[in-house]
């Protein structure tokens, strides 16, 4: 009897690893085909989706995409949210709501919800669960639920090379400049000048960058190595460990 059962319980494991195994490559299976570009669309018609940008998939709440535009290499993670105006189907007028530009990457479960007008700059990388509006809820009036008060729009714009750091919200209204630095959590709202990092809730300015001074205060560590002159592109990709390929390029072929 002992026999039985232990023949019993060594052949569902080997089911389950098989089963476990199986799973696994049926959803990177799902997730290869699944995952949204300008040559493999799916149900979306975004405005403008760049030459080798991907938008991972699961997918988050993406709707009103005709009224937004992503520049190339661009890459979205998984269950990032990107919509425009309150509710799918909606007119939205002549000009794109969200414009995301060229190079950037956007956090898994990150959120953009854009309502007037949200410009991400060239290669603006973020972490997860980054929050990006341009809308807000009045509550002027105390007889009336929030959620049901009209909401106030202000422009968003984000800089060119910025960084923003995990679990970060940028709030209407909020200007960020080029190359900046959001530290995580923090709450974003108003000018934040170029080459500066900001970090807290409401977000302030703990160290910038002018000609004169350099960065002040000044950095604790020491710059990274730059890329050496001369460095092909079979070497950079040997040395990141990147596809860096341009699409339509072959596998064995220099850039």
């Amino acid at each position: 009897m002992s026999n039985v059962r232990t023949f019993l319980n060594a052949t569902r494991s080997r089911g389950r690893r098989v089963a476990g195994r199986l799973v696994h490559r049926g959803w990177k299976w799902v997730q290869g085909v699944g995952a949204v570009s300008n040559d493999n669309p799916g149900p979306y018609r975004f405005r403008e989706l760049g030459d080798g940008t991907k938008l991972a998939f699961p997918l988050g709440a993406v709707f009103n995409e005709q009224w937004i535009t992503i520049g190339p290499f661009s890459i979205i993670g998984e269950r990032v949210t990107i919509s425009a105006g309150f509710l799918p189907g909606l007119d939205l007028g002549p000009d794109p709501i969200v414009r995301i530009g060229g190079g950037c990457v956007i956090g898994r479960g990150s959120h953009i919800v854009g309502h007037q007008s949200i410009v991400l700059g060239d290669d603006v990388w973020t972490g997860p669960y980054v929050y990006i509006t341009d809308t807000a809820h009045s509550y002027h009036d105390t007889e009336l639920p929030i959620g049901k008060q009209w909401p106030r729009n202000e422009p968003v714009e984000i800089g060119s090379g910025s960084w923003i750091g995990t679990g970060a919200v940028i709030l209407p209204g909020a200007r960020i400049g080029r190359n900046v630095v959001v530290a995580a959590g923090s709450v974003v709202r108003g000018e934040v000048p170029d080459f500066s990092v900001v970090a807290g809730a409401p977000a302030k300015v703990v160290r910038n960058w002018t000609d004169a001074d350099g960065w002040q205060p000044p950095l604790r560590h020491e710059p990274p190595n730059p890329i050496p002159d001369g460095i092909t592109a079979e070497q950079l990709r040997a040395l990141v460990g990147w596809d860096l390929r341009l699409p339509g390029e072959g596998a064995g072929e220099q850039s």
